[in-house]
């Protein structure tokens, strides 16, 4: 029986806008085929279903009875593929039927690799793009894109994203990330989750997702109390994890780790030592963006989470280099909202850092 390994990847430049995609179909080592090509105006996700799909398809041609074994770094597009992560919208599942249908999926493993390992497949995507393209589309296009869509009448998912209350590190700007300090909240935080808990429970939500570490467990339970909703926990929505630097404050991590601080005020891909960077959390975020979109299309999503996660999201929202997260902070109970429309992921960020009169 013959085996091959497929890596696929696709990108859009401009999350909806001109897209493409690339595979790389090998066996015993050696490339058998370079797909690569341009599908319209699309989404990242629908460019990394499509190079699935091209994978799939050209491996069945040369042999349908042949395993395959898929390596992506879309987990969305992994999960789903596996059948762990639900597929809500109408769009996602017809793509992934059609993939299940371009070769027989008892034949099919998938698993998911870190983006630098996918760079083959991440090439030919932009290669199809750069050959395809002739200009990326001006800044305008994408603006009318998305007011068009706002005076659609398609539902998006709306995302209201609550950072947990004050702890005993939040007001001595320590680093808290996923650490075993985890700390619990203060009677500040406590009151500061009950304020926001009534405020959210205003907009009616119907789904209630938390990180599961103690200070965003106590802040959704708040907010569980006052909608009546049960808390989905969901690891995906960790803080950054700080390592070496978890518990210590701005000042201390200056002073015992000088030239490791200044790289990282200096530069959103160095990870503290034991830690991750934001480049390396972005990746997380963008696919807990992406799974809230899939599981719950043109629903009311409450997702109680961290600073550095809300920061990442308002950055990947709105477009901008990941080096913008050093220009937004959200305090403790504030909310932020994101629109995502579950057709395409075209998202929108509506609020940031919102606290008005409810906070005490």
């Amino acid at each position: 029986m013959r085996n091959f390994k497929l890596t696929a990847d696709g990108g859009s430049r401009g999350n909806p806008g001109p897209a493409g995609y690339g595979a790389v179909v090998t066996e015993n080592g050696k490339i058998v085929a370079e797909l690569f090509d341009v599908i319209g105006i699309a989404t990242n996700n629908v460019a990394e279903y499509s190079g699935l799909l091209a994978g799939l398809s050209h491996i069945n041609k040369l042999d349908s009875a042949a395993t395959v074994e898929v390596a992506m770094d879309s987990k969305l597009v992994v999960e789903q593929m596996s059948g762990r992560w639900q597929i809500k919208h109408a769009d996602m599942r017809d793509l992934a039927k059609q993939c299940r249908a371009a070769h027989d999926p008892s034949l099919v493993k998938y698993s998911w690799i870190p983006r630098d390992e996918n760079s083959h497949a991440d090439r030919l995507a932009n290669k199809a793009l750069d050959g395809g393209s002739a200009h990326k589309p001006e800044p305008q296009v994408q603006q009318n894109y998305l007011s068009e869509r706002l005076r659609s009448s398609e539902v998006p998912t709306m995302l209201y994203m609550v950072r947990h209350g004050e702890t005993i590190l939040t007001p001595l700007r320590k680093f808290s990330g996923t650490g075993p300090i985890n700390p619990e909240l203060t009677e500040k935080g406590l009151s500061q989750a009950a304020a926001v808990a009534k405020e959210i429970a205003k907009l009616k939500p119907e789904v209630l997702i938390a990180s599961p570490l103690m200070r965003t467990t106590q802040t959704a339970q708040a907010i569980a109390a006052a909608t009546g909703l049960e808390i989905n926990f969901d690891e995906i929505w960790f803080e950054l994890s700080f390592g070496d630097w978890d518990g210590l404050s701005f000042e201390e991590v200056k002073e015992k780790f000088p030239d490791e601080y200044q790289a990282w005020l200096n530069s959103s891909s160095y990870a503290p030592a034991g830690g991750e960077s934001y480049d390396q959390a972005g990746i997380r975020v963008e696919e807990a963006l992406e799974k809230v979109a899939a599981e719950y299309p043109g629903q009311r999503v409450v997702v109680v989470t961290h600073n550095g996660v809300i920061k990442l999201a308002a950055q990947i929202a709105t477009g901008a280099p990941t080096e913008a997260v050093f220009h937004i902070d959200a305090a403790p109970c504030s909310i932020t909202s994101i629109s995502i429309w579950p057709s395409d992921g075209l998202r929108a960020l509506r609020s940031l850092n919102e606290t008005g009169h409810f906070r005490p």
